[in-house]
C-alpha cells in the first residue's frame, strides 16, 4: 500500500474517533488540527493545495461566523427567552400544537442562522420550556428528539445554513441563487413530508393537552424585575418587548435575503453577513451599552480551525487516491442518466455521513464530482443530491452529523437521557423515506425547469 494513502486513511481514522468520542469533552477542532498537521508535516498536501483550500473555504467560514455573532447578539437581547415564552402562549394548552410550533421554531432557526447553531439554540430553550411546562421525562424526549431532526435538515434548502454546504458550492462552482432555485421547493416539500411523517410516529407519545402550569410560563421567563443576562434588555411591557423583537426578526430576515441577492450578482456574500452583524452589534451597543469584548469571547472562533482542519484531511485522502475509487464506482452508474446519478448521489454521500459523519463525506463526494466531466445539470443536480444526502440522509443515525453530535451533549449535560433506541426508532423509519421523496422529487424538479 502506498505510504501516502496509509497515512491519509489512519490519520483520517483517527480525527473522526476522536471527534465521535470527545474525551472529557475535548472540543473538536482540536482532533482537527493535530491530524492536519500530522497531513502537512508528512507532505501528503502541498504548500499549492493549502492556497486552494483556504481560497475554497475562507468565504464560507466567514460567513457562518458572522451568522454565529448575530444569534450570540440576539441571545443577549432575550430573544430566545421571548421566543421559548410565545411557544408556550401559541400551544394553547395542547400537546399536538406545540409539537408544530416546535418544528416551526427549528425550522425557523436553521433558515436563519445555520444548523449547528440552531442546535445550540433551540435545544437549551426546549428544555426549559419543557421541563416548565411539567412534563414527563418521557413526553419531552419526542419534542426533543424530533425537534433536533429537523432543524439538522432544514439546512437543505438553502446553501448558506451549513458551513460545508458553503465550501462544496464553492468547489462545484455554484452560485448561492442556482442552489436555492433546484433546491428551495423539494427540500421543503421533503421537510414537510418529514415533520408530518414524524408527528405520525409519535403521536401517541405526545400528551393531547399540556398539564395545567401553576405559574404564566411567560411571567418565569419575563417577570418585571427579571431580564435575561442581568437586566439587559430594554424594553418592559410584552407589547413593546414583542414589538422590539418582530424588528429584529425583520432586519435578520433583510440580512438573509441580501446574501440571495448578493449572490445573484456575483458579490461576495461574506461581505453582506459581516455588514449585518456589524450593524446588530452597534444595535446592541446602542441599546445595552455593552461592550462587545463579550461577543468576541461567546463566539465559536474553532469553527474556522475545525473546518480549515477537516478540509486538509480531506485534501490527503484526495491526494492518495480515494476520489479515484469513487470515480470507478460512480462513473458507471452516473452515465446511465439523470435518475440513477441522483440516487446514487444521495445514497452514497448518506452511507459515507453514517459511517464518517457528514462533513467529509460532503467534501469527498463534492470533489468526486469534480473529476466526472459532467455536464453542468447534471453536475448540479449531483452536487444537490450530495447535499440532501449530507443533511438528511446523515440523520440515519445520531454520529452522522455534527449538530447530533453536539445535541447529544447538551443533553447529556442536562441529564437528560435519550436511548439509541428512542433515536432509532424513529430515524430508521423517517429518514430513508424522506429520502427517497426529496430525491425524487429533486429529480423531478429539476427535469421539470432546468431539463
Amino acid at each position: 500500500m502506498n505510504v501516502d494513502i496509509l497515512i491519509s486513511v489512519l490519520v483520517f481514522l483517527m480525527t473522526t474517533l476522536v471527534i465521535f468520542w470527545r474525551p472529557n469533552g475535548i472540543n473538536e477542532a482540536w482532533p482537527a488540527s493535530f491530524g492536519a498537521a500530522i497531513i502537512l508535516l508528512t507532505g501528503v498536501v502541498s504548500q499549492a493545495d493549502l492556497i486552494d483550500i483556504t481560497h475554497k473555504i475562507g468565504g464560507a467560514s466567514i460567513t457562518i461566523i458572522a451568522t454565529i455573532v448575530m444569534a450570540v447578539i440576539l441571545e443577549s437581547f432575550g430573544f430566545f427567552h421571548w421566543a421559548a415564552a410565545r411557544l408556550a402562549v401559541l400551544a394553547k394548552g395542547s400537546g399536538y400544537r406545540l409539537y408544530w410550533y416546535i418544528q416551526l421554531l427549528c425550522f425557523l432557526m436553521t433558515l436563519l442562522f445555520n444548523n449547528d447553531g440552531s442546535i445550540l439554540i433551540t435545544t437549551p430553550i426546549l428544555i426549559l420550556l419543557l421541563k416548565n411546562l411539567r412534563l414527563k421525562p418521557h413526553q419531552q424526549i419526542p419534542y426533543l428528539l424530533t425537534g433536533a431532526l429537523i432543524a439538522t435538515a432544514s439546512s437543505t434548502p438553502i446553501g448558506v445554513s451549513n458551513i460545508v454546504n458553503l465550501i462544496a458550492l464553492k468547489i462545484v462552482h455554484m452560485s448561492l441563487y442556482m442552489h436555492t432555485a433546484m433546491m428551495f421547493v423539494p427540500a421543503m416539500a421533503g421537510l414537510l413530508f418529514m415533520s408530518w411523517f414524524m408527528f405520525i410516529l409519535v403521536k401517541k407519545k405526545l400528551p393531547k393537552r399540556l398539564p395545567n402550569s401553576a405559574y404564566d410560563i411567560e411571567q418565569i421567563f419575563f417577570t418585571k424585575n427579571f431580564h435575561p443576562l442581568k437586566g439587559r434588555i430594554s424594553v418592559e411591557t410584552k407589547k413593546q418587548r414583542t414589538h422590539f423583537m418582530l424588528k429584529i426578526i425583520l432586519f435578520v430576515f433583510f440580512v438573509r435575503c441580501s446574501l440571495f441577492i448578493s449572490s445573484f450578482f456575483s458579490i461576495p456574500i461574506e461581505i453582506v453577513a459581516v455588514l449585518g452583524s456589524l450593524v446588530l452589534l452597534i444595535g446592541r451597543w446602542y441599546h445595552l451599552r455593552t461592550n462587545p469584548i463579550d461577543i468576541l469571547k461567546k463566539t465559536p472562533w474553532h469553527i474556522l480551525i475545525f473546518a480549515f482542519s477537516m478540509y486538509v484531511i480531506i485534501y490527503g485522502l484526495h491526494n492518495s487516491g480515494l476520489t479515484d475509487l469513487l470515480l470507478q464506482i460512480s462513473e458507471p452508474i452516473a452515465e446511465q442518466g439523470l435518475f440513477e446519478a441522483t440516487f446514487l448521489m444521495g445514497g452514497l454521500i448518506s452511507v459515507l455521513s453514517n459511517l464518517f459523519n457528514n462533513h467529509p463525506a460532503l467534501l469527498i463526494g463534492t470533489i468526486t464530482l469534480t473529476e466526472m466531466n459532467l455536464d453542468p445539470i447534471t453536475l448540479k443536480t449531483m452536487y444537490l443530491a450530495s447535499i440532501v444526502g449530507s443533511d438528511i440522509g446523515s440523520l440515519l443515525l445520531p454520529v452522522g452529523t455534527l449538530a447530533s453530535l453536539i445535541w447529544m451533549h447538551i443533553l447529556r449535560e442536562n441529564k437528560i437521557k435519550v436511548k439509541w433506541e428512542d433515536y432509532l426508532s424513529i430515524s430508521l423509519i423517517a429518514v430513508p423515506l424522506t429520502l427517497f421523496v426529496t430525491l425524487f422529487l429533486l429529480y423531478f424538479w429539476v427535469q421539470l425547469f432546468f431539463g
